[in-house]
């Protein structure tokens, strides 16, 4: 952990969705290290074909390092599952504090190739998914003392760079972006934070693998620390003071007082930029 004090979340409990690997899993060892009860959905309830990790095999890793871990294996796009895990988190752990938004799709097929079963797919876990978990969390988050609903989603940015390239792709992480804002104003009276963490530079993920390729993965990304430890810089804050953001890593960090990234760099390349994030930006 690179922030100037420990985060201490025991008695929270967090409720993470596509847990399994990646950023989900990251962020739910980062949590539980810091002492919170993390519950772990995801539809990798059973070993995938060429992907490595599930909710039990991430559980049993949290468990073995001395944390609490709940996995429910669950399909973002069935209502019914969402409410029976958000319901069980509460049965077991006695209440929910922070939610993270992190399942996503991804498709850059452009408009005219882009088949509408796709395209209600990318709708359905982006968008919608993530309005469903947090729909249903809210009850119990207002009841928390400081409740936290964090989606990964990125800043809001109208070029026509992101609007064009990849229409179907870019309205549904937009559309999580707007749920933050909308949350925060909605919430803002009932000590509920809502916010958004983005990365601002590849991240070493099998997604990022599939999609960027072995080379940026290898030498141009950073790890998927990087977004555990700026995730915990979010939801330490009290939610009056810290709600309606659209960070990035960086930005987060730099307010928690982390100048120094590059412990998080994979490889020596140049760090590739992420999606939504200005080529011509900074990189600390």
């Amino acid at each position: 952990m690179a922030l100037d004090s420990p985060v201490d979340l025991s008695g929270k409990t967090a409720f993470i969705t596509g847990a399994s690997r990646g950023i989900g899993a990251a962020i739910a060892c980062a949590f539980a290290e810091a002492g919170a009860a993390v519950v772990l959905f995801a539809k990798s309830g059973s070993a995938h074909a060429t992907l490595p990790g599930t909710v039990y095999s991430v559980a049993e890793d949290i468990e073995v390092a001395g944390g609490r871990a709940l996995a429910i294996p669950g399909d973002l796009r069935n209502d019914a599952d969402i409410e029976s895990a958000i319901a069980k988190t509460v049965e077991v752990f006695g209440g929910l504090d922070i939610v993270v938004n992190n399942a996503a799709a991804f498709d850059t097929t452009p408009t005219t190739r882009m088949s509408m079963k796709r395209y209600d797919l990318l709708h359905a876990i982006n968008a919608r998914g993530s309005f469903s978990v947090s729909r249903a969390a809210i009850p119990h988050l207002t009841a928390s003392s400081a409740g936290h609903i964090l989606s990964i989603s990125p800043p809001l940015d109208l070029d026509p760079k992101w609007l064009g390239a990849h229409l179907a792709y870019t309205t549904t992480k937009y559309a999580v972006s707007l749920a933050t804002l909308g949350l925060a104003a909605e919430l803002a009276d009932s000590n509920v934070a809502a916010n958004s963490l983005w990365p601002a530079t590849a991240i070493a993920t099998e997604a990022i693998r599939s999609i960027l390729g072995e080379e940026v993965a290898k030498q141009q990304s950073r790890s998927v620390h990087i977004m555990a430890d700026a995730a915990l810089s979010i939801v330490r804050q009290p939610p009056e003071e810290c709600s309606g953001n659209l960070f990035t890593d960086e930005q987060a960090l730099a307010a928690a007082g982390v100048t120094d990234l590059t412990r998080y760099n994979i490889g020596d390349g140049k760090l590739s930029r992420s999606f939504f994030v200005a080529d011509d930006a900074g990189v600390v």
